[in-house]
């Protein structure tokens, strides 16, 4: 089954877009009225580069930061988050230095956790955790109780979209938001409105994409 037309929010970069269609989407948390396309984002890298410069003007300024903690497959994003925070500038709080981009492992029970190796890089670190899209909280919410569990300090969170603004009193920032999608709707299965109209699911989605039913 086909995902329907495909809109484009833009903004004042021309690498700086979403690519959004319109139908009934299922998350493991929730269901949504839109589904954001945002493959591209994470794979291109001037896409990836007019993301990370957009998400560095909330932390260029204000935020020491040790390691980028890469969420929903945002490697690319968070190596170019990492170059600009760390670009010479004698406001950059940054600058010259040295930042960790790190990727989790999961358990069976989808719980985060670090190897002997790689833990170092979250201990007594200030962690800026990057994820895709934050719609829940509780990706994030997972992600700040696993770098506290290794003694790492969570600074922020940011993403593509994001439909709240703190987790837990951690902020939450992103370049997208619901403003930008007209009546954007997410809810949890058992709440959601177009479950009761009797509305079929378009698509399953999870952070590798969607798969049509």
């Amino acid at each position: 089954m086909p995902l329907g037309e495909c809109y484009k929010i833009r903004s004042n970069s021309p690498d700086l877009y979403l690519d959004i269609y319109k139908g009934h989407f299922a998350t493991s948390h929730s269901h949504m009225n839109y589904y954001i396309d945002i493959a591209s984002n994470k794979a291109n890298l001037r896409k990836a580069a007019a993301i990370a410069n957009a998400l560095a003007e909330d932390f260029r300024y204000t935020e020491r930061i040790d390691t980028i903690l890469c969420l929903d497959g945002m490697e690319v994003i968070g190596a170019c988050l990492a170059s600009v925070l760390t670009a010479p500038d004698r406001f950059n709080v940054n600058a010259e230095q040295d930042i960790y981009v790190l990727t989790p492992e999961h358990t069976s029970g989808s719980q985060l956790f670090f190897r002997d190796n790689t833990a170092p890089m979250i201990s007594e670190k200030n962690v800026l955790i990057l994820a895709a899209s934050v719609v829940t909280g509780y990706t994030a919410e997972s992600a700040a109780e696993a770098v506290r569990y290794y003694n790492g300090v969570p600074v922020g969170v940011c993403s593509i979209f994001a439909t709240i603004t703190q987790s837990n009193g951690i902020p939450v920032k992103s370049v997208f938001n619901p403003k930008d999608l007209d009546g954007y709707l997410s809810s949890p299965a058992v709440h959601c409105p177009m479950c009761k109209r009797g509305q079929k699911i378009t698509a399953l989605v999870n952070s590798f994409g969607c798969s049509a039913l």
